[in-house]
Formats: structure tokens, C-alpha cells, sequence
């Protein structure tokens, strides 16, 4: 069974691509579970235990590229 979950609307994909930034912050909000999971680095402490944990260079690196990628997008209407 598939899970279907909400998407952005319309209207803040729009004004995020005309750079209003509630709307680039919304879709970053929408995005924060997708991003942190998709982040995640097996660590290992001293011990030998290991632990997964969200790498924030990694974390940072992918929104970064998701503002870009949202200011570059065109909408045709």
C-alpha cells in the first residue's frame, strides 16, 4: 500500500520562485523530514557502537541546493 502525502501548493511554489522568503521557508519545512533522512551517516564512537546520525554539512549542503534549484525554477503561466 502506498502512502500519498500532501504537496506544496501552487501559490508558494510561485512566490518562492519570485523570492519571497515565508514561501522558500515553507517549502524547506515541507522538505526538513526528506532532507534529514536522506542525510543520515552510520557513526561509530570509541567503543564500537554504532548510531545513525544526520550530517549537517551534508543536511546544509542539500537545502542549499534546494533554494538554488527553486530561484532558478521557471514558471510558464
Amino acid at each position: 500500500m502506498k502512502n500519498t502525502y500532501p504537496m506544496v501548493s501552487f501559490p508558494f511554489i510561485v512566490k518562492a520562485t519570485d523570492g519571497d522568503t515565508e514561501a522558500i521557508n515553507h517549502i524547506l519545512k515541507h522538505y526538513k523530514g526528506y532532507i534529514a533522512k536522506r542525510s543520515l551517516r552510520l557513526l561509530r564512537d570509541e567503543y564500537g557502537n554504532q548510531s545513525m546520525v544526520v550530517d549537517e554539512a551534508l543536511r546544509g549542503r542539500m537545502e542549499t541546493r534546494l533554494i538554488t534549484k527553486i530561484l532558478a525554477f521557471e514558471v510558464k503561466q
